[in-house]
């Protein structure tokens, strides 16, 4: 059976059921900006370490918490922890990001890529979510993730960040049964993976489509969001005697959003480039939203954020189905403080009358 949770807000939100007020929880919650993550980080040598410790993973993970009243706690870990199972050779150079030594550009590389045992090789990603429970003992849900399969693949077949996706777009252009022999084989690692994280503990999961927003129109249904109904299709929905909801992010997707939600997903991101009332009303009631402060409101004085922060709680129209959140990822150089304002001003909402 379920475990008692303290707080529920977040899968009431997002199963679209009555909330005193909208539940917070922020992208990259666990980050650089908080001087304890930059202690723990020290302590574990490098960022793959820390990642790759669940003990550690646990401990920064718990650390926003202790700082704010938030709604959930997310999985310390990162969306290439599946293609650097896979045997690329992730690697990380100060300054420049993720890379990967053995870049995936043929069909006979894609085709010797394994899928990986999510209890093996990424044994360490469901040791951090038991331990993570454990720790949280029923205070807030805990959210597992992954990266979407045409995300991970920009990475895995570029070797790394792009500011234009060349190799990635000469294969989906030149060599289109390639990239969706690759995109279904990642699609169907990234299944295995959240599923087990399922298993392991996690209460609901979210899907990042950090680059969704580079395709076009048809490309992105084609090569992006079909793949990540796969997804959803094959996900365990409910444990523990509780449904286990499934979020959806494409950053850049606003376009896009009626066919996210036609996918059965639970909720669907926002990034800071949409109004969150026009993405309600065109959603209607079917998808839970979440977002979509621009993380760079954060920068502000706390008189502007706590405004800002209003204005995206008021935009949302209706009282069910909003989890407030940033449109991405915090910055490291944000100040805690400000966090702590976003937060506070979410806890005391009520919409008025």
């Amino acid at each position: 059976m379920a475990q008692e949770l303290e707080n529920d807000r977040l899968l009431r939100a997002l199963a679209r059921e009555p909330v005193d007020r909208p539940p917070v929880w922020i992208m990259r919650q666990a980050g650089r900006y908080l001087p304890e993550y930059r202690e723990t980080r020290a302590q574990a040598g490098s960022f793959m370490s820390l990642c790759q410790n669940p003990e550690l993973a646990c401990e920064v993970t718990m650390q926003p918490l202790r700082r704010f009243p938030l709604d959930a706690a997310i999985l310390f870990s990162d969306i290439l922890t599946i293609p650097d199972a896979m045997g690329l050779g992730l690697y990380f150079e100060t300054g420049e990001g993720p890379k990967f030594r053995d870049p995936v550009r043929s069909p006979e590389a894609i085709e010797r890529l394994p899928v990986p045992d999510p209890e093996d090789s990424l044994g360490y990603v469901t040791d951090a979510v038991r331990l993570i429970r454990r720790e949280l003992n029923g205070q807030v849900p805990l959210i597992g993730f992954a990266g979407s399969p045409w995300t991970l693949a920009t990475y895995m077949v570029e070797g790394g960040s792009s500011r234009d996706f060349a190799e990635t777009k000469r294969l989906l252009y030149g060599d289109p049964q390639a990239m969706h022999a690759l995109l279904q084989k990642v699609a169907d690692a990234v299944t295995e993976y959240l599923n087990a994280q399922i298993r392991a503990g996690a209460q609901a999961v979210m899907v990042f489509d950090t680059w969704g927003g580079a395709l076009t129109p048809r490309s992105y249904r084609e090569f992006s969001l079909a793949y990540m109904q796969r997804i959803v299709d094959g996900l365990i929905r409910e444990n523990e005697g509780r449904r286990v909801p499934v979020t959806l992010f494409t950053k850049g997707g606003g376009a896009w959003l009626e066919a996210q939600a036609d996918t059965g997903a639970d909720g669907l991101g926002l990034d800071w480039t949409i109004e969150i009332g026009e993405a309600a009303q065109r959603v209607g009631d079917r998808v839970a939203l979440q977002g979509n402060l621009d993380p760079s409101v954060l920068y502000a004085p706390e008189a502007v954020v706590r405004e800002e922060t209003r204005r995206v709680l008021d935009g949302f129209g209706r009282d069910t189905g909003h989890v407030f959140n940033l449109g991405h990822g915090v910055h490291p150089a944000i100040d805690p403080d400000r966090v702590a304002a976003m937060v506070d001003t979410v806890v005391n909402y009520r919409r008025a009358d």
